[in-house]
């Protein structure tokens, strides 16, 4: 007797910690059986080479049996900066997920386990080593990473899942992972209740995903979901005000996510049109923008100005198809048998820069636009921002934004750590300045952009390929040629500090900054810019030549008792050497 009180007690702990109970549980008992999930499936811990020595001859092993010494368990640590205190970080956050084996000696778990990682661990199932793991790739926006481990010993019996089709309606599922209540692996059983296009919480990024009945909990998330013997998905999140109700990534999202990294090494961004629409199922909507009865389609609202839809639609254009798939009146599309979903799927699923057939009505007449979708330019500096469209910034770091050539120099002259954005909507973007001036030269050569801004915001570039004679200020010997700079150098600083600011930001800062830099403007500084005394020479005479032309220039040579006449001397010389006409 005491021995069934025990057996019980064992079988109640399992079942509410998500925990598989071992198979001597499992017998005719009605008293152990008021505490059993019907969602539970009992199957032994063993590894897959058990599995096949213990199974009847002729029977296959099953999906299941082999996810069981597929499915990882991620531990990880993490630590990311405080949101009012951005130059703070957060106390050390340590949390635990799922993931699994793919072909490639890959493992596949999602980004929101693994981010802001400064440690990644994982455990095999039946072992007690914790092996050290890399993040090789991570996509925020699908929520979805991969994972390298070097350690050979790990790969020793591993099994990697294949990913399968999206599942049907009804379809029977089952989850696979290390949710909380428990330390060891877990199993639960579910339906397939729904697949739509869906705002993954961890981006707030529309795409598709399928709803199953399955418990998925904490640290179920990254383990793989079955159907049959392959993978139809990854568990990623649940709807937390009511039961019974989780989400996983859909295998169309995996593969995109996964051909992606291998061409080129890294996430590349899902696609979007870039343009706000209107449904368009009252007739007097349809009647008012000339369609016809047996036409359907959206109607265009706004275009981001920066996509290339903007260059050949305009607003109140009606979208009737893409690529030939019409448009419902309620922006669906045929999806499978006679389920529908939103047209926006078909654009996230096709590559970047790949090119989408638009049938357009304008004014009555149809036309057909291709349009190059393009994605959103992620960085891991960027991380999260991506959901932030059509916001103007306010302000930065405190300082009002007048127009977009303020925007540059604010940007431009930041002195802070941190570069602090205020949008509209009472959003804020926080940047590490220094990691985000690296990070744009990237973002601009991986994705063969240009330029970052137009040219009437560029500063004058520094010609590095000129001759040193071609750099020294016309009309000068060496001497005098230095003490321009130097006292030029005076002049700067005190525009920096007094009345003459606003002159100042009419010159490059970048120039001014290194400048100033080069030759610290101290006469017994000379000897320590040797080495880059041309390029400064070349940025001071282009300094000193705007200072020349303007009234205001001339007026704060004048007006600074710190600098001796000689240099109002040298400056009017070469004023008239240059034939600068004052204004």
């Amino acid at each position: 007797m005491s021995l069934f009180r025990s057996v019980c007690t064992v079988s109640r702990f399992y079942i509410d910690s998500s925990t598989l109970v071992p198979g001597l549980l499992r017998f005719n008992t009605s008293n152990i059986r008021c505490f059993s999930s019907e969602k539970s499936v009992y199957a032994p811990l063993f590894a897959a080479e058990h599995w096949k020595n213990t199974l009847p001859q002729g029977k296959k092993v099953s999906a299941i049996d082999l996810a069981l010494n597929s499915v990882v368990k991620v531990f990880t640590v993490s630590n990311k900066h405080r949101t009012f205190q951005p130059w703070q970080f957060c106390m050390q956050d340590e949390s635990t997920g799922s993931g699994f084996v793919i072909a490639g000696r890959k493992i596949l778990t999602n980004a929101h386990v693994v981010a802001n990682h400064t440690s990644v661990k994982v455990r095999k199932h039946g072992s007690p080593t914790k092996y050290k793991a890399k993040v090789r790739a991570i996509g925020h926006e699908c929520d979805l990473a991969i994972l390298d481990i070097d350690s050979e010993n790990f790969w020793e019996g591993m099994n990697p899942l294949e990913l399968g089709d999206i599942p049907s309606l009804q379809e029977k599922v089952y989850v696979v992972g290390y949710p909380k209540g428990g330390d060891t692996i877990s199993v639960t059983k579910g339906v397939v209740s729904r697949v739509e296009l869906l705002e993954y919480s961890h981006s707030a990024t529309e795409l598709l995903a399928i709803q199953i009945d399955a418990a998925i909990n904490e640290g179920n998330s990254g383990g793989p979901v079955i159907m049959g013997n392959k993978v139809a998905g990854v568990a990623f999140e649940t709807l937390g005000c009511s039961d019974s109700i989780g989400y996983i990534i859909p295998t169309p999202v995996i593969r995109h996510f996964l051909n992606a990294v291998e061409e080129s090494g890294q996430h590349v961004s899902f696609c979007s049109i870039n343009l706000s629409y209107q449904n368009m199922e009252n007739d007097q909507l349809r009647n008012h923008f000339k369609m016809s009865d047996d036409m359907t389609g959206i109607l265009i609202k706004k275009i981001n100005p920066l996509s290339d839809a903007h260059k050949v639609l305009k607003k109140n254009d009606a979208i009737l198809s893409i690529d030939g798939v019409p448009i419902g009146n309620d922006s669906t599309v045929p999806f499978r048998n006679k389920e529908r979903i939103t047209f926006k799927h078909l654009v996230s699923m096709k590559k970047p820069c790949e090119k989408a057939l638009l049938k357009v009505l304008r004014d009555g007449k149809e036309y057909e636009f291709n349009i190059s979708l393009k994605p959103i330019l992620e960085n891991d500096i960027n991380t999260g921002y991506n959901i932030f469209e059509d916001l103007q910034v306010k302000k930065v770091n405190g300082v009002q934004v007048h127009n977009l050539k303020h925007l540059y120099k604010l940007i431009e002259e930041c002195c802070t750590e941190n570069l602090l954005m205020d949008l509209e909507q009472d959003n804020i973007i926080v940047l590490n300045y220094k990691s985000a001036k690296k990070a744009t030269s990237k973002i601009l050569k991986k994705l063969e952009i240009p330029s970052a801004m137009s040219k009437d915001l560029q500063p004058r570039q520094l010609n590095r390929r000129r001759k040193p004679r071609e750099l020294k200020l016309a009309g000068f010997g060496l001497s005098k040629e230095r003490s321009v700079l130097e006292m030029l150098g005076g002049i700067l600083l005190e525009m920096r500090k007094s009345y003459t600011r606003r002159l100042y930001e009419d010159i490059s800062p970048v120039a001014t900054e290194f400048l100033m830099q080069c030759f610290a403007w101290q006469p017994a500084d000379r000897a320590t810019a040797s080495a880059n005394k041309e390029e400064a020479y070349f940025i001071a005479s282009d300094v000193l030549k705007k200072i020349c032309s303007s009234h205001k220039g001339v007026d704060a040579v004048r007006k600074l008792p710190a600098l001796v006449k000689r240099l109002h001397a040298l400056v009017e010389e070469l004023t008239r050497k240059a034939n600068i006409e004052k204004r």
